[in-house]
């Protein structure tokens, strides 16, 4: 009994691991809202390439495949370290790749002609999937402490970690559905939303950095975390989110 325990505990921890990512319901709100914001012809090309399927349906692939060992060269694509007193182009990117080279190796590949239908929909499913990562601020965090997975925190008396409080617990604290989040986000102009849209993706990673930083004086180890903490991160989560989906439409759009 004791050795099946821990059969099914390894295959939990590499199926799934410490690190959520957004949540499927985050992921989802960020699909939903750059659906929002696409063009006419960005739309039609999407719709070909994904076969009918939404970008809010596409959006948890990047995740659902991690249990599939034949794809684990895409895992380090999932997040990017680097020392939070450097800009990414400071430093030495990873051999194994990071979420900066994973989005810049999706556009590539589905932007070229020569690439296959199946190659094309593969990737344009991870590049959804990696814009919301790349909004989740502790995607960009310290390697030393994996992003936040190693700092243990309360969340409403049951046990947690600073990265699963951004991926999830503060998303779950809304209590609503994908579709629910993304259409109660903030009211913006087209001024407002042009703004956000503005910048490339080293631009994002570094402003996702900045909040990381803040997210990480946010707490300290052990601390219980409730209501209070909840009320003063809603809002950032929330424009997280929006920025995320809001970015994707732009990417979709200059790449259709």
């Amino acid at each position: 009994m004791k050795k099946l325990t821990f059969l099914v505990f390894l295959v939990v921890q590499f199926s799934f691991g410490n690190d959520i990512f957004w949540g499927k319901t985050g992921h989802r709100t960020v699909g939903e809202v750059a659906s929002q914001h696409l063009t006419g012809k960005a739309k039609r090309a999407i719709k070909e390439i994904l076969k009918g399927e939404s970008l809010a349906l596409v959006s948890n692939y990047a995740d659902d495949i991690k249990s599939d060992r034949s794809y684990s060269k895409f895992g380090p694509w999932h997040y990017v370290n680097f020392p939070m007193d450097k800009k990414y182009t400071d430093v030495v990117p990873s051999t194994y790749g990071d979420l900066v080279k994973g989005i810049e190796t999706c556009i590539a590949i589905v932007k070229d002609e020569n690439s296959s239908e199946e190659d094309k929909a593969f990737y344009l499913k991870m590049l959804v999937h990696f814009i919301g990562d790349l909004h989740q601020p502790l995607h960009v965090g310290r390697e030393e402490d994996r992003g936040g997975n190693n700092i243990q925190l309360q969340w409403f008396g049951k046990g947690t970690n600073l990265h699963r409080v951004w991926d999830s617990n503060l998303i779950d604290e809304f209590g609503m559905s994908y579709t629910e989040l993304a259409g109660n986000l903030h009211s913006l102009s087209k001024k407002e939303r042009k703004a956000i849209q503005e910048g490339d993706l080293y631009d994002w990673v570094e402003e996702s950095q900045e909040l990381a930083k803040e997210v990480y004086g946010s707490v300290e180890v052990g601390e219980k975390l409730g209501y209070e903490y909840s009320y003063k991160y809603t809002n950032t989560v929330r424009m997280q989110l929006q920025k995320g989906g809001l970015r994707l439409a732009k990417v979709l759009n200059d790449l259709f």
